[in-house]
């Protein structure tokens, strides 16, 4: 069973530390399997509100990201694919993408943030375990639970 869910995974990253501590925890699972890991950084749009970055900022800040994943999946042996999104809510941008992409599951190390944080800019983590109808594992930060 654990081969079927981590056949081809979306796998989120907002940032570079996020992609350190993602690829950390996921690497054990999947190293010498063949599988497929999809490397998602979306970009948030404000719905009409004014950005808070240009796009071409917001691009060259994701590929950063792709190249920590692409360096840190190196060795492993699995096929590595980036997709670069846009969306007003990052869970069912999410959501989208694995459906679009027939993803096994959707795995992700949560980010910290104080409760405050995520009642005012929403909990993506939150939202895609309540939305998302694809498999959604979150692991341990490796590099939290080692320290």
């Amino acid at each position: 069973m654990a081969a079927e869910f981590f056949q081809r995974v979306v796998v989120p990253v907002a940032n570079e530390d996020d992609a350190r501590a993602t690829t950390s925890a996921l690497r054990p699972y999947i190293a010498g399997s063949g599988c497929t890991v999809i490397a998602v950084h979306v970009i948030e749009k404000a719905g009409g509100a004014p950005d808070k970055a240009s796009v071409e900022q917001r691009e060259l800040f994701a590929r950063d990201i792709f190249a920590t994943v692409t360096e840190r999946f190196a060795d492993t042996g699995v096929t590595l694919e980036t997709e670069l999104r846009y969306g007003t809510d990052i869970a069912s941008t999410l959501i989208e993408v694995a459906h679009e992409l027939d993803a096994s599951a959707i795995v992700f190390t949560p980010r910290g943030g104080s409760r405050w944080q995520k009642l005012l800019a929403g909990d993506v983590t939150h939202n895609l375990i309540n939305e998302s109808d694809v498999p959604i594992l979150a692991l341990p930060d490796r590099e939290v639970s080692d320290a």
